[in-house]
C-alpha cells in the first residue's frame, strides 16, 4: 500500500483543517518545500498536495509553491483543490505534476470528467469526499444527495488513476478512519482505492493495507508526530503481508 504524506496550502503555507474547516486552521510550516524534502529523507516515494485555497474559491494562488515543491524533489507529486476546467489541468501538469484530482466538476460535470480523463490517460484522480456517505464539494461547504459509492462506478472502465476517499467528519479529526467505509468503496469499484482522512496511528496504516486499500493519504498525523513517516511506511508493509496470504 502506497503511503502518501500530505501537505495542505493556503496562503503559500503548510497547514491543516479540521473537518475541512476553514476556520478551525492549524499552520504547521511557513516553507511546505522544506517540508517536502523533509518527507523525501524520511522516505516518502509519493506526495499529496491540496491547494485549499483553489478548493475553496476556485481560485490557484498556491502555483508558485507547488512548482517550487516539485522542482525540490524527484518523486510523483499530485495535487487536488480548485482543478475545475482544462485549461488549470494543462496549466498544473506543465509545473511537473504527475497527476491531479478533480473533485467538484466530477460530480457536476460527469461526462466532461470522463472526456478529461480519456484524453490524460492515467494522468487524473477523481476525489469523492463524503460526509454520511453522501459527495460533498466546494472545498467541503456543500453535501449533495449523491452517494460516494454511486459516484464512482460511473467510471468503471475508464483510465482513472484513482479513487481518492475522504471521510470528511474524520478528516483532521485524529480519531481513526472510517475502515468500514473505505472497505465499502474499495469492493465498489475495480480502480485504485486510496484512503484518506483521520489516518492517526501505525494500527489505523496496518487495518487500511491489510484490507486491500491501494493507498493512504497521512497528514495531520505526521505533523503533530503522533506516527513518524518510516513507522507508516512499515505498518504498510505489515499489513500488505496480511492482505496476501
Amino acid at each position: 500500500m502506497e503511503i502518501w504524506p500530505a501537505i495542505d496550502l493556503r496562503g503559500g503555507k503548510c497547514v491543516r483543517l479540521a473537518q475541512g474547516d476553514y476556520n478551525r486552521e492549524t499552520v504547521f510550516g511557513e516553507n511546505p518545500v522544506e517540508m517536502a524534502v523533509k518527507f523525501v529523507e524520511q522516505g516518502a516515494r509519493h506526495l499529496h498536495l491540496v491547494d485549499l485555497d483553489g478548493a475553496r474559491d476556485g481560485k490557484r494562488v498556491n502555483n508558485a509553491a507547488v512548482a517550487a515543491i516539485v522542482s525540490a524533489i524527484d518523486i510523483p507529486c499530485e495535487l487536488g483543490g480548485g482543478v475545475r476546467d482544462e485549461q488549470a489541468i494543462e496549466e498544473l501538469l506543465a509545473l511537473g505534476l504527475s497527476r491531479l484530482v478533480i473533485g467538484t466538476r466530477a460530480l457536476k460535470d460527469p461526462d466532461w470528467f470522463v472526456e478529461m480523463c480519456r484524453k490524460y490517460p492515467g494522468q487524473l484522480s477523481a476525489g469523492i469526499d463524503a460526509r454520511n456517505g453522501k459527495v460533498a464539494t466546494e472545498g467541503w461547504l456543500e453535501t449533495s444527495d449523491t452517494p460516494a459509492v454511486l459516484l464512482a462506478q460511473k467510471y468503471a472502465g475508464e483510465p482513472i488513476a484513482s479513487i481518492i476517499y475522504t471521510d470528511i467528519a474524520k478528516d483532521g479529526m485524529m480519531a481513526g478512519p472510517n475502515l468500514e467505509a473505505m472497505v465499502e468503496m474499495r469492493g465498489a469499484t475495480a480502480i485504485p482505492v486510496i484512503a484518506s482522512g483521520g489516518v492517526t496511528t501505525n494500527d489505523d496504516v496496518e487495518r487500511l493495507a491489510a484490507a486491500g486499500m491501494h493507498g493512504a493519504i497521512i497528514g495531520r498525523a505526521l505533523y503533530e508526530g503522533t506516527i513518524t513517516l518510516p513507522s507508516a511506511l512499515a505498518a504498510a508493509a505489515r499489513g500488505d503481508e496480511q492482505a496476501s496470504r
